[in-house]
């Protein structure tokens, strides 16, 4: 192992040379108390930054035990010192100069949810900072000094003020895995007191504009108040006790004005299957991890999917037992959406019906007139929701904001006027009709749906011999020849996410074999990062890349959105 000497004189020596001689770097350096490993040295200045991990002993970090000795905790810390490396960073680093990425550090960018990321790994041997470094250029040629003062000088510092624990302000490292824990810990309560999601008291809900997640500010931002109704308390594990509402099992429809805050309260609830940092004013809007948003998506790929109990008998004679497009409409997009979202596992759906397909949602009974129930082979899901839960178990929250047909199968009603919520279900249950429809809305239909294995025909899923890994463009994946598009996903919150699916799915390539179903595929993949961590969807060694940790929802749907996606015969 080389030290920082040997590091400061191969720079000088390589000071104004092209820019591949930087390539001599690679290996690893002894910093004092730390290491320095830089694991992939980039090959262009405006080529991806050089990847290097900062490493430190247990006894050097000095991380308190208390906060680590379990897999939340070690998450919560994680996460800390990723965000205090940004910050020191932001702080230390002079702004960029040079040609392309140079003078870059990049830690990752985590926005407002704590979430298991490559970017920190704390084991029991080391303390392990993964980041980017945009080794520096003029031009084509080396920086040498430059570059001897980024790496021997500003990383150390960089290291020693956000990871190393005597440096930090441990009263808020403790306050930030306290939070965290606490609030895993009331998720994991929400289904034993048969609730879908609990809306704390106090929550900020509004964001500052639609491009933004940061919490409103000022008089707008009311805070959330339970209606009284719903009120549900929790005695959480630090003896902090909170209170808010609590959203039962079942159908909870969420009515209102334009802009008075219903889809606000609904996407509040989608991001509250994770959680979020103190100040962020959803950090009491906490949802079952297993809840799936649901909406129409035009154009999407469909292979195989039994969407028969809302969909049968099509002009065309296509089966819908087992539908296949590469160009779903409104409706047969809806349906495929649940009908996945229910065999990946969802418990809860979230749907708003500004982003629905109307023929989907509702028939009106002039409708239902006009066009007999034989001739209309869609049976909305006015018709289905209530047998889901019955039947299925799963449970609806739904914004409705122009019909008012599904209160015939409410649970519960709930009114959101300037974003003050009130329970209104006995108010919305005196407006139902006594007279029975020609197609009754009140759920009596049976929900005769049997989860049928889908098993990915492995020539499916393979890449030429000369095709790269998966590739991730914005909010698209290029895989096995083809472009996925995951931009309708509304809780991939990070685009690290989409790299982890992207390379997950290269992982599932592997492991196809013409005898497991997708659902098993994804199962797969979960229980190998449990084992080995969220590295091994990675390609590479050493630094992983900045990986954030999908849930197997979101992997599920990736794969089934693949157009060259084929099933294996019976």
């Amino acid at each position: 192992m080389r030290d920082r000497t040997a590091l400061e004189r191969t720079l000088a020596q390589i000071d104004g040379r092209g820019y591949a001689s930087y390539k001599q770097l690679a290996g690893t350096y002894q910093f004092g108390t730390f290491r320095l490993a830089i694991d992939q040295v980039q090959v262009d200045p405006y080529a991806p930054p050089s990847r290097m991990r900062i490493i430190l002993g247990p006894q050097t970090a000095g991380l308190p035990a208390d906060l680590t000795n379990d897999a939340i905790g070690r998450r919560a810390v994680a996460d800390f010192l990723t965000r205090q490396f940004l910050d020191v960073a932001h702080r230390l680093l002079p702004e960029p100069s040079g040609t392309g990425n140079s003078g870059l550090v990049s830690i990752g960018h985590p926005g407002q949810e704590v979430l298991e990321r490559t970017s920190v790994v704390i084991a029991p041997d080391r303390i392990e900072a993964r980041i980017d470094v945009g080794l520096p250029a003029s031009g084509r040629r080396v920086r040498g000094r430059e570059a001897s003062k980024l790496l021997g000088s500003l990383l150390p510092r960089i290291a020693n003020a956000s990871l190393v624990c005597a440096n930090l302000n441990e009263r808020v490292l403790r306050e930030h895995v306290i939070l965290h824990r606490d609030q895993e810990w009331l998720r994991s309560q929400l289904a034993g007191q048969n609730l879908v999601a609990f809306v704390g008291d106090g929550a900020i809900l509004p964001r500052r504009s639609g491009d933004s997640d940061l919490p409103l500010s000022g008089t707008d931002a009311i805070p959330f108040t339970s209606p009284d109704s719903m009120q549900v308390e929790f005695q959480l594990p630090s003896g902090q006790t909170v209170t808010g509402m609590g959203v039962p099992e079942g159908v909870t429809v969420i009515v209102g004005g334009g802009y008075h805050g219903k889809s606000t309260l609904l996407h509040a609830i989608e991001r509250g299957v994770y959680p979020h940092i103190a100040g962020d004013g959803r950090e009491w809007v906490i949802t079952r991890a297993d809840a799936v948003s649901i909406r129409a998506e035009d154009g999407r790929a469909v292979t195989g999917v039994d969407i028969s109990p809302f969909i049968t008998n099509l002009p065309s004679g296509i089966d819908t037992r087992s539908f296949s497009t590469s160009n779903a409409s409104g409706s047969t997009s809806q349906a495929t959406n649940l009908v996945e979202a229910i065999d990946a596992g969802a418990s809860a759906l979230l749907i708003d019906e500004d982003t629905s397909a109307t023929n989907f949602m509702i028939r009106d009974e002039r409708m239902r007139a006009l066009i007999p129930a034989s001739r209309e082979p869609i049976t909305p899901f006015v018709a289905r929701v209530r047998p889901l839960f019955t039947e299925l178990g799963v449970s609806t929250i739904l914004v409705a904001g122009g019909s008012g047909a599904f209160f015939d199968v409410a649970d519960q009603v709930i009114a959101l006027d300037h974003y003050i919520a009130r329970n209104v279900t006995k108010e919305a249950r005196k407006l139902i009709s006594d007279h029975q429809d020609a197609e009754p809305n009140d759920g009596s239909r049976a929900f005769t749906y049997e989860r049928t294995a889908r098993v990915p025909d492995p020539s499916s899923l393979t890449r030429s011999r000369n095709q790269r890994p998966a590739k991730v463009r914005g909010a698209t994946i290029q895989f096995a020849g083809e472009t996925i598009d995951l931009s309708a996903m509304a809780q991939l919150v990070d685009p690290a996410q989409t790299q982890a699916i992207a390379w997950a799915l290269d992982r599932i390539a592997g492991l196809a074999d013409g005898q497991n179903s997708i659902e098993e595929l994804v199962l797969a993949v979960q229980e190998r990062v449990d084992a080995e961590s969220l590295d091994w969807v990675s390609p590479f060694n050493g630094h992983p890349g900045h990986l954030t940790r999908p849930r197997q929802h979101e992997l599920h749907a990736a794969l089934s959105r693949l157009r060259g996606l084929h099933l294996a015969g019976p």
